[in-house]
């Protein structure tokens, strides 16, 4: 098998990828929803994700990814398919969102770092909040490849074709609008990856790995880049080979547009247990770095406008 190409060794420039930039041959294939300025967050049907057997080393993906063309607003299910979160966040999330949409005109968000349930709802927290949609990447490869268990045969099968199917979805999740998605770590395992997810806004959600591993032990989550690892096994070893992963992807994480701590959003709110912290608060300290970031964006256009 071929490895697909490494972590990024040296991170892409600002300068040469930018956020907020628009795919060339995007416009075209994007899904038929509005993203234009003047338009209304969350209008239309759900954006669709397809496939191409080319991109795939097992034909068999392409199929099963298809299908999720068809899914309405109506499917209100989380994972392979993609919805409006039903969840209510806070009155200042909601006031911070409605605020930050008109500068944001339906620019997508991609959540990267270690996968746990506070990025999860974080995520759903988020597309609630702005009325985008949301997804999950690693569960559209895995939907495409039949399932949890035959997305993780398929990849000790052939690495590299897995890679090139989490590629193929990071690529056409970046040509669409108004979308909130939980990037697996693949997204930051590549240049190419990396270059996708600059179509949108991407936020570091960074979680001590004593939590991330907590779930793992005791709750049974599984992450899917965490090989070596067994459950259930022992808090001290879960703990060992996540921090083993954690340097590998560290780098990846580190070209995200904007970086959001539970530690800092904790002590910013004054609370010791790190489980006082609820996804609205995470997703309200995410809206504040965005909006951070449209601040300098519109200093650096208003600077580059002729006198």
């Amino acid at each position: 098998m071929t490895a697909m190409t490494g972590l990024l060794s040296s991170p892409p420039s600002p300068s040469s990828l930018s956020p907020w930039r628009t795919p060339p041959a995007a416009k075209s294939q994007a899904p038929p929803i509005s993203s234009s300025p003047g338009s209304t967050l969350g209008r239309g049907g759900p954006p669709r994700v397809t496939t191409q057997a080319a991109a795939y080393r097992s034909a068999e993906l392409s199929p099963r990814l298809r299908r999720l063309r068809g899914c309405s607003r109506s499917q209100r299910s989380y994972g392979a398919t993609m919805s409006a979160v039903e969840l209510q966040p806070s009155l200042a999330l909601k006031a911070e969102a409605v605020e930050l949409s008109h500068s944001l005109k339906g620019t997508s968000l991609f959540l990267v770092g270690m996968n746990n349930a506070m990025k999860t709802s974080l995520g759903k927290a988020l597309a609630e909040a702005l009325r985008y949609y949301y997804f999950d990447s690693d569960s559209l490869v895995e939907e495409a490849a039949g399932g949890q268990s035959a997305a993780r045969t398929f990849r000790e099968a052939d690495e590299s074709g897995f890679r090139d199917s989490e590629t193929e979805v990071l690529k056409q999740l970046s040509s669409m609008g108004r979308l909130v998605v939980c990037a697996g770590d693949g997204a930051v395992q590549s240049v190419t990856n990396l270059s996708y997810l600059r179509y949108g806004i991407s936020v570091w959600v960074d979680i001590p790995l004593d939590i991330v591993a907590d779930e793992v032990s005791k709750k049974g989550v599984e992450l899917p880049n965490a090989q070596g690892i067994s459950m259930p096994d022992p808090f001290a070893e879960v703990l060992t080979g996540l921090a083993k992963q954690y340097k590998e992807m560290k780098g990846g994480y580190s070209t995200a547009d904007a970086t959001v701590s539970l530690l800092k959003v904790a002590s910013k709110l004054g609370y010791d247990d790190l489980n006082t912290v609820t996804p609205e608060d995470m997703a309200l300290e995410v809206l504040i770095e965005i909006e951070k970031l449209t601040r300098v964006k519109k200093m650096m256009e208003d600077a580059a406008r002729p006198f």
